[in-house]
């Protein structure tokens, strides 16, 4: 008896033991001389089930998991036996209530191929994007992608045929297609899957923005603590060109579009746009002031796009199936689905990609399962380390780019990340005013020193110093930071603080300093 095994190699399961699990499932197949094949893929994202191993059978893939090398032996043994059944045995994957509610759209293809096959890629519905841009003319593809209601999943939210149409209207002999996957917002992962898991849907995507604009040109800009995606990203690229998707002439359609990799060094800030460019170019990544804005004069100061990696590998779907399937899901202007990332003290962390709409309180307690720790839960923190922090209170909020922003929040590049009752939102405010402060490039005074008398203030308050007046300058400071900052980091940054003292006040009534020294 044979048995087709599928392990991820993502660096999240590697994290929790999966070189091992593969070296031991190996060890075990050359010393019984038993016929076992094993793929690499990328995570389902189930991360609290991994290394999860996964089996083929008449009925679908079966799923084992957490899965650690000394359990290996065993149920190998049973497998080839054809004893299906085992203590790690989770059932059909596809049945795993987690992945099962799942609108798998952009992730569809995520843990389920060999991430380098081209193959695979084609067997499961890649490349049919391609050829649809191939055979329409630039303006037809903008206005699908426009259409479909796709907006940046990085943050802002632009709509993404909005920013195409204004690349493609600029009458310029160079332009550029540029990714944006510095993807430094603590508890989120959906980029880094998306790259280790199903690199050539980016691909296509890029290689589609550059026919709907005319663009030559790409570069993937990656973080550098992201080595898995790095190599895979670069392995996927010389593929891709090797074979003819990436090129003088794709497909052999006369139509050129190549593309490099890059590496960030790890700056925070270089996830903004104009600091990126800056990098790409060599440049220290600092913020540039708009106008001009990066469509018109971007990189090297020529026309560009920059988009986010979930924004990108969102594309194909929209060209094959058409904008019309897209736009059907989803809630008002927040169309398609969204990669929801789950961390923090999470029972269940991990990816859920859903069409738009479900509210905080579904992601949290039926999806999330609530607190690891059993605990109450206390605040959520939507959009990485910039995003608001929401009480139970509001958990009937939708997952909407419109209800989170009347709820003084933003959704962000969709990180949820979970704090439960033992949490001290009063040191939150104070991380959000240090991380701006650690992490600013330092060119505007708003970011630059708002943030370090930020981080003072709060100390004050923290001690017992005139809380009230504190309070207020808080609030004043954070005005100044929201409105007079060039970019987001020190635009953003008073999301959090101002949340967590809007609501959770009590955490920020301290004792005061004569009190606490006797």
């Amino acid at each position: 008896m044979s048995l087709t095994l599928f392990l991820p190699r993502d660096a999240a399961a590697r994290a929790v033991g999966a070189d091992r699990v593969a070296a031991a499932i190996e060890s075990f197949a050359a010393t019984n001389g038993e016929a076992i094949s094993l793929t690499r893929t990328g995570s389902r994202g189930l991360h609290w089930l991994e290394p999860m191993l996964e089996l083929d059978t008449p009925a679908g893939r079966l799923a084992y998991g957490p899965l650690t090398p000394a359990a290996v032996p065993e149920l190998l043994a049973a497998l080839l036996e054809g004893r299906q059944e085992h203590a790690l045995c989770l059932g059909l994957t596809k049945e795993i209530p987690f992945l099962k509610g799942q609108t798998r759209l952009t992730f569809a293809r995520c843990g389920i191929i060999d991430p380098l096959s081209l193959e695979d890629y084609r067997a499961h519905g890649g490349l049919r994007g391609l050829e649809a841009a191939l055979a329409m003319e630039p303006a037809a593809i903008v206005d699908a992608v426009t259409q479909s209601g796709l907006r940046g999943r990085g943050g802002a939210g632009f709509p993404t045929g909005i920013k195409w149409k204004t690349v493609l209207d600029c009458a310029d002999s160079q332009k550029y297609i540029v990714c944006n996957a510095d993807e430094g917002d603590s508890g989120t992962f959906a980029d880094r899957m998306i790259m280790e898991g199903d690199p050539f849907v980016l691909i296509e995507g890029m290689a589609i923005a550059g026919l709907a604009t005319g663009a030559t040109k790409g570069f993937v800009y990656i973080r550098s603590e992201y080595p898995d995606a790095i190599a895979t990203m670069e392995a996927a690229v010389a593929r891709a060109t090797e074979a003819g998707l990436l090129g003088p002439s794709i497909q052999g359609s006369g139509r050129a579009f190549t593309l490099e990799i890059r590496t960030g060094a790890g700056a925070y800030v270089c996830g903004e746009e104009t600091a990126l460019l800056n990098s790409l170019e060599g440049k220290r990544g600092t913020v540039r002031a708009k106008p001009p804005l990066p469509a018109h004069k971007g990189l090297f100061g020529r026309p560009t796009v920059i988009n986010n990696v979930i924004s990108l590998a969102s594309v194909p779907i929209i060209l094959d199936k058409g904008a019309a399937f897209y736009r059907d899901f989803g809630l008002g202007r927040s169309r398609g689905t969204i990669p929801i990332q789950i961390a923090g003290n999470a029972r269940r962390p991990g990816l859920y990609e859903v069409a738009f709409g479900l509210t905080l309180g579904q992601i949290v307690d039926e999806i999330a399962g609530g607190s690891a720790s059993g605990r109450p839960v206390k605040a959520v923190q939507v959009g990485g380390p910039l995003g608001a922090y929401f009480p139970r209170a509001l958990f009937d909020t939708p997952f909407d780019y419109e209800a989170f922003a009347a709820a003084g929040g933003l959704i962000g590049h969709a990180g949820v990340t979970i704090f439960d009752d033992t949490a001290d939102m009063l040191k939150q405010a104070r991380f959000a005013f240090e991380f701006c402060a650690v992490e600013s490039c330092g060119k505007c005074t708003p970011c630059r020193i708002g943030s370090t008398r930020g981080v003072e203030v709060m100390d004050r308050i923290g001690r017992g110093i005139e809380p009230e007046a504190n309070r207020a300058l808080i609030e004043d400071l954070c005005n100044t930071m929201k409105f007079g900052s060039l970019c987001a980091l020190g635009g953003f940054t008073p999301y959090p603080v101002l949340s967590a003292l809007t609501h959770f006040p009590d955490d920020f009534l301290s004792v005061p300093v004569q009190e606490a020294a006797e």
